[in-house]
C-alpha cells in the first residue's frame, strides 16, 4: 500500500517545522520507500507497517506538540510493490508523448 499522510503540530505557533522534522525522522527511519514534499510524506509497504510507521510518526510530534492534525490518503492494493515510484513514471512516460 501506498499512505500519503501529513501530520501537522498545533498549539505551537506558526513554526511547526521542528515538529514535522521529527515526524520525517521516524519515517526515514523505518526503511521503508519514502518521500516528502511540501504537503505529505508518502510512505509504501505492508499495512500494518505502514500503519506503525504513522503512528510512529504521530507521536513523534505528540512528543513536542499538544496536540496534533493527521490526514491520511491511502492506495490500497495488495501483492503490488514498487508503485510510488511506477505511477510516476507512468505519468512521466504520457507526458513524453505529447
Amino acid at each position: 500500500m501506498i499512505v500519503a499522510f501529513s501530520v501537522t503540530p498545533l498549539g505551537v505557533g506558526a513554526d511547526v517545522g521542528r515538529a514535522v522534522a521529527e515526524a520525517v525522522r521516524v519515517v526515514r527511519a523505518s526503511g521503508l520507500p519514502n518521500e516528502t514534499n511540501a504537503m505529505f510524506t508518502t510512505v509504501e509497504g505492508e499495512w500494518d507497517e505502514v500503519m506503525a510507521v504513522v503512528k510512529q510518526a504521530t507521536d513523534a510530534v505528540l512528543a513536542v506538540a499538544p496536540r496534533c492534525s493527521l490526514v491520511v490518503k491511502a492506495d490500497v492494493r495488495p501483492g503490488v510493490t514498487g508503485a510510488m515510484t511506477a505511477k510516476v513514471e507512468t505519468v512521466e512516460r504520457y507526458l513524453a508523448e505529447e
